[in-house]
């Protein structure tokens, strides 16, 4: 095994929740994830990625669904609880925190 070394910085404790709670439905830790991270960065010669936001989803209204439509998307929800897909209410706060600035006790940081 090659020699590791070890990394410490400081994080929103929101930030890393809700990263984690991906990378763990996804089968990463975060170790897998930032030793990915810094292989890309080598090998683009920069960061691998555009960092700008990215273009805001429409919330689904099952209001406009047929029947049908509304079916699939429960079926979907299902297979994502019984792949192991699924969210903690700690971890669902921490990413509406991130991405929308919400809180837990509705109020929101500004």
């Amino acid at each position: 095994m090659s020699e590791m070394t070890a990394m410490e910085f400081k994080m929103n404790p929101d930030l890393k929740l809700s990263a984690e709670a991906i990378l763990r439905v996804n089968g990463y830790t975060p170790e897998q994830a930032i030793n990915e991270l810094y292989r890309k960065i080598i090998l683009h010669r920069g960061i691998p990625f555009d960092v700008k936001l990215p273009p805001l989803r429409e919330p689904i209204c099952t209001g406009n669904l047929s029947e049908e439509e509304v079916m699939v998307l429960v079926q979907k929800g299902l297979d994502d609880v019984k792949a192991g897909r699924v969210y903690t209410l700690e971890e669902i706060e921490a990413i509406l925190n991130v991405r929308f600035g919400m809180r837990p006790d509705n109020k929101n940081s500004k």
